[in-house]
């Protein structure tokens, strides 16, 4: 009997909630914000703003101002401290660290109760809810789901303040209930030693029956692969017979896709992409042939969106749901049921339907590398490299960097591409200053690098003289408007300059 099929109609109901989405979304929407701004309004945030009296979102538009994190900063300072009642009227004890901002080395995102309860947990029930709506024939609560998550640690601001990976607070704080189906043991799952914990875990894990993973692609594979040495076998299905589906999330999966099917041989594995920031969920692949995710518009969050063509106008514009268009490129704005105000989030999204709305992932606000999940941001770049050419005296002149994805045996990196005009004595000491001045200015870039775990130690490959001007002639973009992209997500600007680099 397939006890999952039993258990699969406690999920009914909710799933005819999400249908809603098709006929509802603007009334949706619209019962989101009333709700946030109506359990908001006596926050002190609430009162400057005088939240009591906004009952259109147009008033709401007009009213309150884009945030970033530079603006939300001084309110999440004083909430690491102990004060509430700020931007959220209940306490929040949990912040979300994740990579930082031009200014700071980590950001840490306010995590309410109601966040956790309302948006994440229900977000994570709404992805077995939908998977098992596309696959009834699965066997998903016959096993065990094996979730890679990171760690967490108190405050040294305040008693009773905690600061840690999403992953981490949302482990810490999951129900009874859901750990009997999860490994492994909270203890294990919330080491801060990467080494040993991967140890741990492997040999925790390898005699559970595995049916669902859950985590970020590129820190499972390190997983997998050292499973798979410890247990002599070839392929995963080897250890866990009964693998049916991976819920990935936080960088893009396309560089990943053919190692997994390697590793996981069967065509009756699946792939589900989540879209589960540390400020909300906001996104659930639905249809394993559509790689789009359908917006969750009823998790707590009001969104908004900038066409990426008025980003950086002074005046731009900027939309409600019922709005946007298909096939255009929207920076991700939000409210949250943890106090972010319109907060640009530093996404951008696509929508490829809007009954109901779905969307794809389309990069950041700004270059950057995000290849596995260590969000390296063009400051850090520049300040790395600032520091390094302060320590050995060298000079550049342009550069560019991208990720060289894991291969076989092999970790990725980071490669730089750099142009000198006047070259350190040693290359070797230049790319190992520029490395460790990074892991010092990006939090997630250090996690990734520990002990070579997850990145090995970036690559530097010395360009010769003339070669961006080259390269930006044969693009036809020579001239003061046109910039050499910094850092770039995917190895395309990098295979071309390297294919160029001993060629006039």
């Amino acid at each position: 009997m397939n006890t999952t099929k039993l258990l699969s109609f406690a999920f009914l109901k909710r799933t005819k909630e999400i249908d809603r989405y098709n006929t509802d979304a603007v009334m949706i929407q619209q019962h989101q914000l009333y709700r946030l701004l109506m359990m908001a309004k006596d926050t002190e945030w609430g009162k400057n703003y005088d939240y009591g009296s906004i009952d259109t979102y147009e008033k709401y538009a007009s009213r309150v101002p884009l945030q970033t994190y530079e603006e939300v900063k001084p309110y999440v300072e004083r909430m690491l401290k102990g004060e509430n009642n700020l931007i959220w009227p209940s306490r929040i004890e949990w912040f979300a660290k994740s990579s930082g901002t031009t200014n700071d080395k980590s950001k840490f995102i306010p995590v309410s109760e109601e966040a956790l309860e309302d948006c994440h947990y229900r977000g994570g029930k709404d992805c077995v809810a939908l998977y098992l709506r596309i696959n009834p024939e699965s066997h998903f609560l016959s096993g065990k789901g094996l979730i890679l998550g990171g760690s967490y640690k108190p405050s040294e601001m305040a008693e009773g303040i905690r600061c840690g990976d999403l992953s981490a607070v949302l482990i810490q704080n999951v129900s009874t209930l859901i750990n009997l189906i999860r490994v492994p043991s909270k203890e294990i799952a919330l080491m801060d030693e990467w080494e040993a914990k991967l140890e741990a875990m492997a040999e925790s894990t390898v005699h559970e029956n595995i049916t669902n993973l859950s985590g970020v692609p590129s820190w499972f594979l390190v997983l997998i692969k050292k499973i798979l040495a410890r247990e002599g076998k070839s392929n995963l299905l080897e250890v866990w017979p009964n693998l049916e589906v991976f819920f990935h999330g936080g960088i893009s999966f396309s560089p990943y896709r053919e190692q997994y099917k390697e590793l996981i041989p069967s065509d009756k594995m699946h792939y589900v992409e989540t879209y589960n920031a540390s400020e909300g969920f906001f996104g659930i692949q639905n249809d394993f042939s559509d790689a789009s995710m359908l917006l969750m518009i009823d998790l707590g969050i009001f969104f908004e969106f900038i066409p990426m063509d008025e980003f950086d106008k002074p005046d731009r514009k900027v939309l409600p749901l019922w709005e946007v268009e298909m096939n255009k490129n929207y920076a991700l704005v939000i409210s949250t049921n943890s106090g972010l105000w319109r907060y640009i989030i530093g996404d951008t999204v696509m929508f490829t339907s809007k009954d109901p709305y779905k969307f794809v992932i389309t990069g950041r606000t700004k270059h950057y590398i995000n290849a596995f999940g260590e969000e390296l941001m063009v400051a850090n770049a520049d300040r790395g490299l600032a520091r390094a050419c302060e320590m050995t005296g060298a000079e550049v002149l342009e550069y560019t960097a991208g990720p060289t994805f894991m291969s076989g045996n092999k970790k990725g990196h980071h490669t730089w591409m750099i142009e000198f005009s006047k070259k350190p004595d040693s290359m070797e000491e230049f790319a190992s200053i520029l490395d460790s001045e990074l892991q010092n200015l990006n939090s997630d870039y250090e996690a990734k690098r520990y002990k070579g775990l997850f990145l090995e130690r970036l690559q530097l490959i010395p360009a010769r003289a003339g070669l961006f001007h080259d390269w930006l002639r044969l693009k036809g973009k020579l001239g003061g408007q046109h910039k050499v992209p910094r850092l770039s997500n995917t190895p395309e600007y990098l295979d071309q300059l390297i294919e160029m680099n001993d060629v006039r």
